[in-house]
């Protein structure tokens, strides 16, 4: 199934180290040319400052024959733009009333569409490059003629992708990029998405990562794609070397970057997500009040759009975990301390030292009683204040049961077993309901019996009832309303079911020990489910929650992609087939993402009254945080763009 990238939003972008001989211009456009025809699956590229004639020419910049040549080699570039429907941005110098300039040339469609002179020119330690080049702050025209034609010169240039008129190109040359208050800030506030460095940066001890994290931190603070394009080893090694180091980030990520010290051409390609940047602005008010002190010329230039059926950037299958285990570790750690301080806080609070909570011998209940223990150590109070409630019913097994009780026991906390069936029961015959019957109403029966126990219990003891229920159960509404739904402060509602297992595992190699480790890694293998069902005659779980409701390990996903990324339904499907491959067909990936759309929209009612609880990452569904959605809101136009992709899903 291919797609136009342009449709979702996309543009695939290229950086390039072309091999260089300092002031060979033939030489040099002749590598800028193979690498774009080397190239068949990009349409777009950024070559390094001065690539035409090389950055290391020093004073032959003098020399009217370098610069004339530089100048008929842009027009023979700008022909090849349009042989190849290519747009490239090349660096070359640039004469003008007496002055030469560091100039960033934009070739679309066979013109040269516009000229951006450097502004900041570095002139100290081995930098001397006032003496050839004036700044664009020197600049006093606007347009310069070139050959009968009119060209806009200036460093107030954007440049607008036609078909994809979000994508705004911005430009800065090397230094620019290095001072305190970079053009690409001023170009990203005017609506550039994507910024453009090209750039001459010799190589010295450390420089790499500096240079690195200069790029990527530039990409976030300006919510944009930032491409830097450097030369390589080819300049004059007389007192420097350069390496060739190409760079391509996304918001505060990189996606792509280029093998250092080659003396051979390199280009590295990436995808991004121009959708993903101008749906980052829309949220951040902040960027919206950058303010604008100064008007830009808008030049639009042909955008060749690429069909692919697989992106040139990472789409990670699990979101919310990283798949590094030393960066999974350190977020399981974070999490865990948000989760106890923020209890830890609340029991401060109301000056409570007792706790209650519901332990099913699941994950989510388990997480939870950890996090009260480790709370509780906390602030020094004894564990013996958490009152541990396991409430067997009609589909409690044995396994759960066991985990429950024992944990809790080894926890030290206090632990307490009341059956559920005869309430359950008394309350099937008030409300004359068959028991034979194992509707909804046979289950939330359970669910708020047990809820029901719980805060009166709560109130006994003058404790507070945490809950349990994790984030992509509230995603799914996979939550009793007015049952396992309330609690008193919920420690979990921030916590994505995916990443739930990785904590318990994380605590049981971290936190704890022997034993209670043990059962925290048999809690981890138990299927998931509400246990609100008879079991199964050999006595094992008989209702699985994902054999219902589908993968948590694709909700997960399409719930990241929903309200993380707001992403269309369409781009979440071919998001996911990037993402998982083989691993699901077409047909389960569409099912599971109308599923996840339906209950999405249907269960925001219960999202609408949620307990108190801490955000821990970016994605929360708290009305008080991040998540304002009516609970009446139509779900028809998502489910309509997803019809759409029946007729090419098929049955594969």
């Amino acid at each position: 199934m291919e797609i136009r990238m342009a449709t979702h939003g996309l543009l695939r972008l290229g950086v390039c180290t072309p091999s260089t001989r300092v002031a060979d211009v033939g030489y040099n456009c002749e590598q800028i040319r193979k690498v774009v025809t080397e190239t068949s699956d990009c349409r777009f590229f950024l070559f390094p400052e001065l690539c035409v004639t090389a950055y290391t020419c020093g004073d032959l910049f003098y020399q009217p024959l370098l610069v004339e040549k530089a100048r008929k080699a842009l027009v023979q570039l700008a022909e090849f733009t349009a042989e190849r429907r290519v747009t490239m941005v090349v660096g070359a110098p640039i004469a003008h009333r007496g002055r030469l300039f560091n100039c960033a040339i934009f070739l679309s469609g066979g013109r040269i569409l516009g000229i951006v002179p450097k502004t900041f020119l570095p002139n100290t330690q081995e930098f001397y490059e006032e003496r050839w080049f004036s700044s664009a702050a020197d600049l006093n025209d606007s347009e310069l003629m070139w050959d009968g034609e009119r060209i806009p010169f200036g460093r107030d240039l954007l440049f607008r992708a036609e078909g994809l008129p979000e994508c705004l190109v911005g430009i800065e040359i090397c230094e620019d990029g290095w001072v305190a208050n970079p053009p690409s800030g001023k170009l990203a506030v005017a609506g550039a998405t994507v910024l453009l460095n090209l750039s001459a940066s010799p190589e010295l001890l450390g420089k790499m990562e500096y240079r690195r994290a200069l790029v990527q931190n530039q990409s976030a603070r300006c919510l944009a794609a930032y491409l830097y394009a450097s030369s390589g080893p080819g300049e004059s090694s007389t007192d420097l070397v350069f390496s060739g180091h190409s760079l391509i980030a996304e918001n505060g990520a990189i996606l792509a970057e280029t093998e250092r010290f080659r003396f051979d051409s390199q280009l590295v390609v990436a995808d991004v997500d121009i959708e993903r940047l101008v749906n980052e602005r829309y949220k951040n008010n902040s960027y919206g009040f950058s303010g604008l002190d100064a008007s830009f010329r808008i030049i639009d230039f042909p955008l060749t759009d690429v069909t692919t059926t697989r992106l040139l950037r990472p789409v990670a299958a699990t979101p919310f975990v990283p798949p590094a285990e030393e960066e999974r570790a350190h977020r399981c750690h974070e999490i865990f301390e948000i989760q106890t301080t923020g209890l830890a806080k609340r029991l401060l609070h109301t000056g409570a030292k007792r706790a209650v909570i519901g332990v099913s011998g699941g994950l989510d209940s388990t997480l939870a009683l950890l996090v009260m223990v480790k709370a509780f150590d906390k602030l020094g109070y004894d564990r013996s204040g958490i009152e541990a409630i396991t409430m067997p019913g009609f589909g409690t097994t044995q396994r759960t049961r066991g985990n429950a009780e024992r944990l809790a026991e080894l926890l030290g906390a206090r632990l307490r077993v009341i059956s559920i069936d005869a309430a359950v029961r008394q309350h099937f015959s008030d409300i004359g309901h068959d028991e034979s019957v194992h509707d909804i109403t046979y289950e939330n029966s359970q669910a708020r019996e047990r809820t029901q126990i719980l805060m009166n219990i709560a109130n006994q003891i003058g404790g507070l009832l945490i809950g349990t229920g994790d984030l992509s159960e509230l995603a799914l509404g996979w939550c009793t309303y007015n049952g396992d739904h309330m609690s008193m402060y919920a420690v979990n509602t921030g916590v994505p079911k995916t990443l739930v297992r990785y904590l318990v595992a994380w605590c049981a190699d971290a936190e704890f020990s022997g034993d209670i480790s043990s059962i925290l890694y048999d809690i981890c293998d138990t299927p998931v489910s509400p246990e609100l069902l008879p079991p199964h005659e050999n006595g094992d779980i008989k209702q699985r929650t994902e054999d219902k409701i589908g993968p948590y390990l694709l909700h997960d996903f399409y719930l990241y992609n929903v309200v993380r990324m707001q992403y269309r339904p369409s781009k979440i499907f071919f998001l996911a087939r990037q993402a998982f491959g083989e691993a699901f067909t077409n047909r389960q990936l569409l099912d599971s993402l109308e599923t996840f759309y339906r209950r999405f929209f249907s269960q925001q009612f219960k999202r609408s009254c949620l307990p108190d609880g801490p955000k821990v990452g970016s994605v929360v569904l708290s009305p008080r945080g991040d998540w304002r959605m009516p609970s009446d809101a139509s779900a028809a136009l998502w489910l309509e763009d997803l019809k759409q992709l029946e007729g090419v899903v098929g049955e594969g």
